[in-house]
């Protein structure tokens, strides 16, 4: 079966914090099939469950910060039960020594246990930062090696800004990665822009997609150069949809 493909909803954050009901709306008429949250903007759960089946989007995860993850997961699990998410993405870390690290991915694990128990999934999404940040040490690898209840929520545009072999890490780690962010790099190297338009092998991360059977196909962009992010995300969803049709013919 194809993935389906979802909106990480920070490329059209200023767009869903002036019009959230509407926004979500035009995500669906851009093509998509879901959505993974960064954030609420106040709505409730019952409300943002109501929005999402208005339009039949469905939620492929959430991004929720470190702290909120430590201080109330009750509150998560239930938030997230009801806008009918399963899978709980925590977003950021960044820590100057191993050992904080360490600690910080020894609690993501522990939670991580206390979710899969719950019925949910959990995931850490990486940026560039872990690959350099302690000097010799792939924090990413320490945690698919020392944790049993965090999944990688790979977003490929931070690997290869890292200067990272995209295909030979994705291989390496493939049994914890559970999903991908799909976002392209511009010529110069300097920041994102629409799938199709920059240099990254979208085709060859779809192809790891396929093998692995995962079940979403992520698009985010942060950076805009000619089309404003709504117009820049129907660009996107357009572009994956046509290279999955073509990789999962």
């Amino acid at each position: 079966m194809k993935p389906k493909i979802a909106l990480q909803l920070w490329t059209i954050k200023e767009a869903m914090a002036a019009d959230f009901a509407g926004t979500l709306k035009a995500v669906k008429e851009n093509g998509y099939d879901g959505v993974e949250f960064a954030g609420y903007q106040d709505f409730t759960a019952t409300e943002i469950r109501h929005l999402l089946d208005e339009n039949q989007l469905e939620v492929c995860a959430s991004h929720i910060p470190f702290e909120k993850l430590s201080e109330d997961l009750a509150g998560v699990m239930a938030f997230e039960r009801t806008i009918g998410n399963r899978r709980i993405v925590c977003p950021w870390l960044s820590f100057d020594n191993y050992q904080d690290w360490k600690a910080a991915f020894a609690t993501l694990d522990e939670i991580g246990q206390t979710l899969t128990e719950a019925g949910f999934e959990f995931y850490y999404h990486n940026h560039a930062h872990e690959f350099a940040e302690v000097p010799g040490i792939d924090i990413l690898h320490y945690l698919t090696a020392h944790t049993s209840y965090v999944k990688l929520e790979v977003d490929l545009y931070w690997v290869a800004k890292a200067g990272v072999a995209v295909d030979e890490w994705l291989l390496d780690h493939a049994p914890k990665i559970g999903l991908l962010h799909f976002k392209d790099l511009t010529a110069d190297g300097t920041e994102s822009t629409e799938i199709g338009h920059g240099v990254l092998p979208m085709k060859d991360y779809l192809v790891f997609a396929k093998e692995y059977q995962l079940p979403w196909l992520i698009v985010e962009q942060e950076a805009f150069q000619q089309y404003e992010p709504v117009e820049a995300s129907r660009i996107d969803c357009d572009n994956l949809t046509a290279l999955r049709d073509e990789v999962y013919a």
